[in-house]
Parts: C-alpha cells; sequence; structure tokens
C-alpha cells in the first residue's frame, strides 16, 4: 500500500516522503480500514508517539496522521461491535501507525459508524477536532448555559467545533483571531470577535471559561480575564496560572465511540460542521505537511474519489 512515512526525526517534515508499506496487521481487538480520507496535525513530528511506542522502542519508518474516515475491510480476533463493509470514522492511536495510508490497522474502539449521508471528507475533519472541542468545553470546564466562554484560535479545527458547540450549549461566545477570521467566527455563533492583532486582549471582557489551542504569551495574559471561580482549559500547554478559587486544566483527546456517534448526529442534521480548508489526494499529503499552510480550517487528504467511496 501507499503511505506517507518519516523515519529520520533530526530531518523533521524534509524527511516525509511517500513510499510503499505492508498491508497492516489487525490484531486483537483491531480493524484494519481502508482509509477513503484522513486528517493530519503539522505538529505531530514533535510528538513523541510518532518515533516510539508505548514501551519506548524506536517504530520508524512512522506512518503520521490520526484523524480517518473509511469502510472496515478486515476484523482481529476478538474484534466486536463493528462489521466487514461498515462506513466508519474515529482516531489512530498515538503511538502507532497512522492515517495517511490506503489501509490503517486500528483499534476497534476509537472507531464509529459512519452514517451513508455524511461524506468522508467531513467526517475525517471531526474525530480529534471535534472529541477535543467537547471534551473540553463540557467534560474539564462544565460549560453551562448563561456562562461566558473565550475560544482563542476560532477559525482552526477545534475551535471552530468548540464555538458552535458552546453557542448550542446557550453560552455566550467570544472568540479570537486574525481580522481575516471575524466573518467565520461569527458565521458559526460567536457573539463577540476579538483581532488579536489589532484589538488589546482585554476587549475580550470578564469569561467564566477559558478554551485555549494556543498556549504562550496569549494564554498566559487570558488568564486575568477569567472570573473568580473560573475554569482555563488548554490543550497547548498546562496553563501557569489558575484563577482565583477555579481550575486550570490541560488534557490530550481520548477517544469515545458514543460520543463520535452524537458529534456525526449533530452534523447529520445541520446543527454542526467542521470548517475544512483544502482537501488534496495522497500524491500531495507530503507537500501538504511541509507547507504548513494557514487556512480556516483542517486540511484534508483524499484517499479514495468520492464516486467510490460508499
Amino acid at each position: 500500500m501507499r503511505a506517507v512515512t518519516v523515519t529520520d526525526r533530526r530531518a523533521g517534515v524534509s524527511g516525509l516522503t511517500l513510499t510503499e508499506r505492508p498491508y497492516p496487521h489487525a490484531a486483537e481487538n483491531d480493524v484494519v480500514v481502508r482509509v477513503h480520507a484522513a486528517g493530519f496535525t503539522p505538529g505531530e513530528l514533535d510528538w513523541p508517539a510518532t518515533w516510539t511506542d508505548r514501551a519506548g522502542r524506536d517504530r520508524t519508518p512512522s506512518i503520521p496522521g490520526h484523524e480517518l474516515s473509511g469502510v472496515v475491510v478486515g476484523l482481529g480476533y476478538g474484534t466486536t461491535g463493528l462489521t466487514l463493509g461498515q462506513r466508519v470514522f474515529g482516531f489512530a492511536d498515538w503511538a502507532r501507525d497512522g492515517s495517511l495510508a490506503e489501509y490503517i490497522a486500528v483499534e476497534a474502539r476509537n472507531l464509529a459508524p459512519l452514517p451513508a449521508d455524511i461524506e468522508h471528507e467531513t467526517a475525517a475533519a471531526l474525530p480529534i477536532s471535534a472529541l477535543t472541542a467537547s471534551q473540553g468545553l463540557f467534560d474539564h470546564a462544565r460549560l453551562a448555559a448563561g456562562q461566558t466562554v473565550l475560544i482563542h484560535g476560532s477559525a482552526g479545527g477545534v475551535g471552530s467545533i468548540a464555538v458552535q458547540l458552546a453557542r448550542a450549549a446557550g453560552a455566550f461566545v467570544v472568540a479570537t483571531g486574525r481580522a481575516a477570521d471575524r466573518e467565520t467566527a461569527v458565521r458559526l455563533g460567536a457573539h463577540r470577535f476579538v483581532d488579536l492583532d489589532t484589538q488589546p486582549l482585554d476587549a475580550a471582557g470578564p469569561t467564566d471559561v477559558l478554551f485555549d489551542v494556543i498556549g504562550g504569551d496569549i494564554l498566559a495574559r487570558s488568564v486575568a480575564l477569567v472570573r473568580d471561580g473560573g475554569v482555563v482549559v488548554s490543550i497547548a500547554e498546562q496553563p501557569a496560572t489558575t484563577p482565583l478559587n477555579g481550575r486550570a486544566v490541560f488534557f490530550v483527546v481520548e477517544p469515545d465511540r458514543a460520543a463520535l456517534s452524537a458529534i456525526a448526529d449533530e452534523v447529520r442534521h445541520g446543527r454542526l460542521a467542521p470548517l475544512i480548508g483544502t482537501v488534496r489526494p495522497l500524491a500531495e499529503a507530503v507537500e501538504a505537511f511541509v507547507r504548513r499552510e494557514r487556512t480556516r480550517g483542517k486540511t484534508i487528504i483524499r484517499l479514495v474519489e468520492p464516486d467510490i467511496a460508499h
């Protein structure tokens, strides 16, 4: 099968190549999926799990990419809950080969059934972004109707989903980004937008929940905006300070089949839409990874053309 691989940690993105790899083996409780569309995170090559397995052993050549949508073509011993020929979406384990490949072996528990009326490109933009937004806002921050939430990176893959989920939950949504992001953030449901290039951060006003995807100085300065007893949630780094009488949380998204199914239902009924930047074929996956082009939304790699994608 064709796959994007990386072998040299020192080379970084320049070490990415499109090459031939063996067909994956389905271990116990795994499924093999023919990948129709896949997503990746540009910073993956900085993750330790890209280079070593859970026991710390070298696992190169590694295949990056962790979000996927496709069709089950193989079942490992003991696998239940999914069937051959079933459309599925979800994300691959961090310390195993990823989704920028024609086939992938992945734990069945990391996948959910994909309804026939959701395109694979749409589904591939959902697993990490939507689960991260949902877990951050509701599991960790416990966002409730009537609260104010400040969301950084509102035009990105995670931030755009967070804006929609927070608005649907009845929160007052303050979104940040650059000037070009304003229209997108407001369209997705933001009540107020702050241009971080031209406006002071305190234009966001006081907030009950801060949802951060940026880290660094923006995160550090934003904590002062959180009300007494409020919550800071970041997926970029552990916040250095905590709101008075509040909480500060750094977390990594976890698989959740039931939550993925609920997200798919929201998409089917038009209540949630991932923000997709560009869609490229597998032949251009290395270029897309290397360029790290700034788009409003997620870059998706299409491995099977739509006319044969079902």
